[in-house]
C-alpha cells in the first residue's frame, strides 16, 4: 500500500481505523497492510474484492425486497445492492461506531430512507428480533485478525435463520480454510436445505445457504448470470465457475 496516502487514522476500543487514498481508490483498513474495504471512486457500485462479487451470486436465486448486512465496512455491499435495485430496504448492523462514521465521510455511503444503520453487536441485534424478517442476510463480520468466529457458530446461524423469511438466504464470508470445517457445514444443514459455496481468487470461502431447495440448472444459472452481470456492471462468470454445492 506504499502508493497510497493515509488521509485518516484513529483508534477505538477494537483497534486502529485507517483510511488510505490515491487518485482512483479509497481503502478502509483495520491494521497495517490490511484491506477491509476498497472503493473505486468513479464506480463505487462495482465491488473491488472478489469475495463481495461472490456474495452477490445470491441474486441469481432471488430478487430481495428486504436485506440485512452484518458488518458494514466501507459499505461495498450497500453500493452494489442499491445500484442493482434502489428499492431494496437495507438494515446494516455495525459494531464500531467509527466505521459507520467513516463509511459516510469517506466511502460515499448512499443516503436513503430505505437504508437503516444500526450501531450494535450483530448477535445482540439478531437475538432481539425486533424487526421485520428479511429475504437475505449477508454476514461479513471481520476484524484486524480476520473473520469473527462467532459468525460460524451454531447459535449465530440459528439466530440468522430465525430472522429471515421461510424462503430466505444466508450469505457468509469466510476464509478458504473454512471449506474444511465440517462442523460449520453441519450447523448450516440444520437450518438450511441447500448449501453452496464459492472459493474466490482472493482466498475467501463464500457460502450461500437457502432455506428452500434450489433447482436451477447450470445453463439457467449461466443465463441468469449474464443478465445479472449487466445490471451489476461487472462480470460474475469467474465466481460462478467456482460456485458449487457444499456436501
Amino acid at each position: 500500500m506504499t502508493e497510497f496516502n493515509v488521509i485518516y487514522e484513529s483508534l477505538d476500543e477494537y483497534g486502529p481505523l485507517i483510511v488510505l487514498d490515491n487518485k482512483e481508490v479509497r481503502i478502509l483498513a483495520f491494521a497495517e497492510n490490511d484491506e477491509q474495504s476498497k472503493l473505486l471512486k468513479l464506480t463505487p457500485h462495482v465491488p473491488q474484492h472478489t469475495y463481495l462479487q461472490a456474495m452477490l451470486l445470491v441474486l441469481l436465486f432471488c430478487q430481495p425486497k428486504r436485506v440485512m448486512i452484518l458488518g458494514l465496512g466501507g459499505g461495498g455491499l450497500i453500493h452494489a445492492l442499491k445500484h442493482f435495485d434502489a428499492g431494496i430496504k437495507i438494515t446494516a448492523v455495525e459494531l464500531r461506531e467509527q466505521v459507520i462514521h467513516l463509511s459516510k465521510r469517506f466511502f460515499q455511503l448512499p443516503q436513503s430512507k430505505k437504508l437503516t444503520l444500526i450501531n450494535q453487536d450483530a448477535s445482540v441485534f439478531l437475538a432481539e428480533n425486533d424487526h421485520k424478517k428479511v429475504d437475505v442476510i449477508f454476514a461479513d463480520i471481520y476484524g484486524a485478525e480476520g473473520v469473527d468466529e462467532a459468525q460460524l457458530s451454531l447459535h449465530f446461524i440459528a439466530l440468522c435463520s430465525k430472522n429471515m423469511k421461510e424462503n430466505g438466504f444466508l450469505v457468509l464470508n469466510c476464509w478458504k480454510e473454512h471449506s474444511q470445517n465440517l462442523s460449520l457445514l453441519s450447523h448450516l444443514q440444520i437450518h438450511f436445505s441447500d448449501v453452496r459455496a464459492c472459493l474466490t481468487g482472493g482466498g475467501n470461502w463464500v457460502i450461500i445457504a437457502s432455506k428452500q431447495p434450489q433447482n436451477k440448472s447450470v445453463n439457467e444459472l449461466k443465463s441468469n448470470a449474464q443478465m445479472l452481470s449487466k445490471k451489476l456492471d461487472f462480470q460474475l462468470d469467474r465466481s460462478l465457475t467456482r460456485f458449487k454445492m457444499w456436501l
